[in-house]
C-alpha cells in the first residue's frame, strides 16, 4: 500500500487550482466530474502523488457539507491498494467503521471505497484500485 494522492476540499477550483498547478511546474490534468460523488476534480500531480482538488457540484454534496462545516482543507488521505473490496473487509472484521460496504466508481475510472473518519481519528481514509 502506498500513498496515491490527498484531497483538499475547494470552494473555486479553478481559484485554488491555479497555485498548485504553479507549485507542480504547471502540471495538472484536466477537471473531471464525478457525478456519483457530486464533485468536479482536478489533480495536479507531484512524483508518484497527486494533490487532488475537489469541489462540490451540488449545495447538498457531502463535499458541500464538509465545506460548510470545517472550511477549505484536506478533505481525505488516499492509499493505492490492490483491491478495495478487501481492504474494506479487512478494516470491518478488524471491527472498524467504514463508509462503503463495496467499491464504487471514482475519479480516472478507478475503483475507490472509504473508511469512516471515526476509524482514522477524524481523518477520511480512501482506498484506490490503481495503476
Amino acid at each position: 500500500m502506498q500513498l496515491d494522492h490527498l484531497g483538499i476540499a475547494v470552494r473555486d477550483l479553478e481559484a485554488r487550482a491555479a497555485p498548485w498547478t504553479a507549485l507542480s511546474g504547471g502540471r495538472a490534468a484536466e477537471t473531471e466530474e464525478v457525478s456519483s460523488q457530486q464533485v468536479r476534480v482536478r489533480f495536479v500531480p507531484f512524483g508518484s502523488t497527486d494533490i487532488e482538488l475537489l469541489c462540490p457540484t451540488s449545495p447538498t454534496s457531502p463535499l458541500a457539507r464538509f465545506l460548510e462545516s470545517r472550511g477549505e482543507g484536506i478533505h481525505h488521505v488516499a492509499f493505492r491498494v490492490e483491491s478495495v473490496d478487501a481492504e474494506l473487509e479487512r478494516l470491518k472484521r478488524a471491527g472498524e467503521r467504514v463508509v462503503d460496504e463495496r467499491a464504487r466508481p471514482g475519479a480516472r475510472g478507478r475503483r475507490v471505497g472509504f473508511a469512516h473518519p471515526s476509524a482514522f481519528g477524524g481523518v477520511l481514509v480512501e482506498f484506490v484500485e490503481g495503476p
